[in-house]
């Protein structure tokens, strides 16, 4: 008797365990979630927005750079002009940039860390006025000085692409509600895709006058350099510098509570030593070397690395650097210009979609469907020179395949890769994990642009468009297998997914 009644309590202790025990997770759970919500208000978000588009406002000449040499190779490489470049000269001038982008992408993990987000964004707006005051200044007459100063100019416009690919998403994914995180930190794609529209529509409106365009440019980066000055720093910086007070200040200012208000204080601070603890210090050089074999540091860095890779070699920055000469080769039935033009709007209001997207549907289902999308319409562009008489007859079938290339490319290949280095990295090495990857990605961009040329001369356009439709089809497979999910997710579940 006294056995079973023994027995009974056991199993009584043991529910009740787990009754108190299912309570403290749903707790916990509710706990994190209202701290999660926390400060979502219309002030938090109108700060935080406001904070994000000055972070992003000099990327925009970025984007500018990428898309120049579209609208002015036809210029540089004319004969009649008294100063000209040869096709080899021109694909240098075309590529030269994504040469110096690895540097700019390994000084910004450098910058973000040591100087702070907000220094690193005026870092790459005064090296772009003065990458575009090349461009504008001749120095001399003699043509052979021209070539070099422009060039020396496409070199600093690249270094400033790179300088600028990771510290506004960065930023914008340290101050933002997780709820907005995967909207904001789009800003970047947002702002280089406006930018290459922007240089699409100055080529088509001012043909042959690629000073008067640099000239443009050049006052939009003074102006966006001056718009930087009352950014607010990153409290997640300020914290891994031991800067308690100023970065609860900044906190405060993020979640829309006054400097002076301590009615939520408990929570405000709650949150604060939740980042803290995640960042505890920054990584040093020997630190780094040492954890780099802890998964939650080389999972995400070899994932977005291959992730650059197929983004691309399936040829999106090859449409971006050469939109008329691709327009052409495609054998576009419309003016080329207003066909970049049409590549440039897509691109755009796609970007400004992908925030909705991202948020309903998360991380892996756009980048699948958009790779599919671009598979398609390589193989349809190699179609129509392989069967003219069938796929070549339908009308506008290349603006067609184009237009939706660019579509389905800026749902995921074109926006995601950048957007995520912001989130998948431990953020005690952010900044260095940012940097390796748009340095490796900037590498495989200048292959691509700098290959381009010779491998249309040397297996034609129709063969080259399959070879991108090819890359398309296997970054479905990578992504399907590789590619985490981080939809709503904090910066701390990411991580702790990569450590388990």
């Amino acid at each position: 008797m006294n056995s079973a009644t023994e027995c009974n309590n056991n199993e009584l202790n043991a529910l009740t365990d787990s009754i108190m025990c299912k309570v403290q997770t749903v707790q916990q759970k509710t706990k994190e979630s209202r701290r999660c919500s926390f400060r979502l208000t219309p002030t938090a978000t109108y700060r935080q927005l406001i904070m994000v588009i000055l972070a992003n406002l000099g990327i925009v000449a970025t984007g500018m750079g990428l898309g120049f040499p579209a609208v002015s190779l036809n210029q540089l490489t004319d004969s009649d002009q008294d100063f000209h470049m040869t096709s080899s000269q021109a694909s240098w001038f075309a590529s030269i940039n994504a040469i110096s982008c690895p540097l700019g992408g390994l000084l910004s993990g450098y910058l973000l860390d040591s100087l702070g987000r907000k220094k690193t964004i005026l870092s790459f707006n005064l090296i772009s006025i003065f990458s575009w005051g090349l461009m504008i200044f001749r120095i001399s007459s003699n043509n052979n000085v021209i070539l070099i100063q422009i060039m020396i100019s496409r070199f600093l416009i690249g270094i400033s692409t790179g300088l600028a690919s990771s510290p506004a998403g960065v930023y914008s994914a340290e101050i933002c509600h997780s709820s907005l995180r995967s909207r904001f930190t789009l800003g970047t794609s947002t702002a280089t895709a406006f930018g290459i529209m922007l240089i699409y529509i100055l080529g088509y409106f001012i043909r042959n006058d690629y000073q008067q365009i640099s000239t443009i440019v050049y006052g939009y980066s003074i102006i966006s350099i001056i718009c930087c000055f009352p950014i607010r720093e990153s409290p997640v910086w300020l914290l891994s510098k031991n800067m308690y007070d100023e970065s609860l200040n900044n906190l405060k200012y993020f979640r829309g509570v006054k400097k002076n208000d301590n009615t939520d204080y408990d929570e405000i601070k709650n949150e604060l030593d939740e980042l803290k603890r995640a960042v505890p210090h920054r990584t040093s050089k020997r630190e780094f070397k040492e954890t780099i074999g802890r998964p939650e540091m080389y999972k995400p860095l070899l994932i977005m690395i291959g992730f650059f890779g197929f983004q691309q070699f399936s040829g999106i920055f090859v449409v971006i650097v050469y939109a008329v000469q691709f327009s052409i080769e495609a054998g576009v039935s419309i003016d080329p210009l207003l066909c970049a033009i049409l590549i440039g709007l897509t691109r755009i209001v796609t970007t400004f979609l992908v925030g909705i997207i991202l948020d309903k549907w998360g991380r892996r289902p756009p980048a699948m469907i958009s790779a599919s999308g671009m598979a398609i319409s390589m193989f349809l562009l190699a179609a129509s020179t392989w069967f003219p008489e069938v796929i070549g007859k339908i009308p506008y079938i290349t603006v067609i395949s184009i237009v939706t290339y660019i579509f389905t490319s800026t749902l995921g290949l074109m926006t995601l890769p950048f957007s995520m280095i912001s989130e998948v990295f431990p953020p005690s090495a952010r900044g260095q994990c940012a940097g390796i990857t748009i340095c490796c990605g900037y590498l495989m961009s200048f292959v691509a642009i700098k290959l381009y040329p010779g491998m249309v001369s040397s297996i034609g356009d129709e063969n080259v468009f399959a070879f991108y439709g090819l890359v398309s089809l296997l970054a479905i497979v990578y992504v399907y297998i590789y590619l985490p999910e981080t939809k709503r997710k904090t910066l701390k579940q990411i991580e702790d997914h990569f450590k388990n």
